[in-house]
């Protein structure tokens, strides 16, 4: 499967969360599109068009939606994802909004456009997240095949 990443990527432990559950991915057999690991480029054009042609190529988006308010690149990439018909795959690892119902209080945008949700705790075992998203991935992909 190609797997588009979709994830905040700011910070040194955003990119090792993000290379981890990259590198599961990919123990599984699976393509997956980190936009960090693109080359730097600070043309803003540049970086638009990879990311959306990467979005483009892929079979598929996970979506980390982490956080108060989900990254809000993350967010446009859920949305460009829904409207060229690419099949989403949410998930939260977010603690902070752990009694609240499946993805707590994310705008209802992105808690309607994904065809599944994962959630996980923070302190959860990496590979039983990407287990379930490579599980929700399989899921979601099979109907578009």
């Amino acid at each position: 499967m190609n797997i588009y990443w979709a994830a905040p990527l700011f910070t040194a432990a955003e990119r090792r969360f993000n290379d981890a559950c990259a590198a599961l991915l990919r123990g599984r057999g699976h393509r997956t599109h980190l936009p960090q690991d693109e080359p730097p480029s600070f043309d803003p054009s540049e970086v638009y068009e990879r990311c959306a042609a990467a979005i483009r190529g892929s079979e598929v988006v996970v979506a980390c939606l982490d956080g108060p308010d989900p990254d809000s690149g993350t967010s446009w990439e859920v949305g460009y994802a829904v409207g060229i018909g690419k099949p989403v795959v949410a998930f939260r690892t977010d603690d902070r909004l752990a009694e609240l119902p499946d993805m707590g209080r994310c705008n209802l945008m992105l808690t309607q456009s994904p065809g599944a949700f994962v959630t996980c705790d923070s302190a959860g075992d990496l590979r039983f997240l990407c287990d379930a998203l490579a599980d929700a991935v399989a899921k979601v992909v099979a109907p578009c095949s």
